[in-house]
C-alpha cells in the first residue's frame, strides 16, 4: 500500500531545470521585488539591528529574502512549466 503511495507521488513530480545563469537572474529579480514589497509592507522600517541596506533592518531583509526566495521558486517552476526557461 505504501509502496504505491509513493510511486503515484513519484509520476506527479515536475521536471526541475539544472542551474543556470538565466535561473539565477529571475531568482536575483525575486528578491529584489522580495525586498521593495517587505520595504514598503512593514510599518517599523530600520529597525535595530541594522542590516547592509541602510534603509531596513535585518528582520526585514531576512523577511524579504526569504519571501523572494519563495516568489523566486514558484516563478522558476512556472516558467519551467510553461517552456520559457
Amino acid at each position: 500500500m505504501i509502496n504505491s503511495i509513493i510511486l503515484a507521488v513519484q509520476a506527479t513530480v515536475p521536471n526541475t531545470p539544472a542551474w543556470s545563469p538565466t535561473i539565477g537572474l529571475v531568482m536575483i529579480i525575486c528578491n529584489i521585488i522580495g525586498l521593495v514589497i517587505v520595504r514598503f509592507a512593514t510599518q517599523d522600517r530600520g529597525s535595530k539591528p541594522p542590516s547592509p541596506i541602510p534603509t531596513i533592518g535585518l528582520p526585514q531583509l531576512l523577511a524579504g529574502t526569504s519571501f523572494g526566495h519563495i516568489l523566486g521558486a514558484g516563478v522558476i517552476l512556472g516558467l519551467t512549466n510553461v517552456g520559457s526557461l
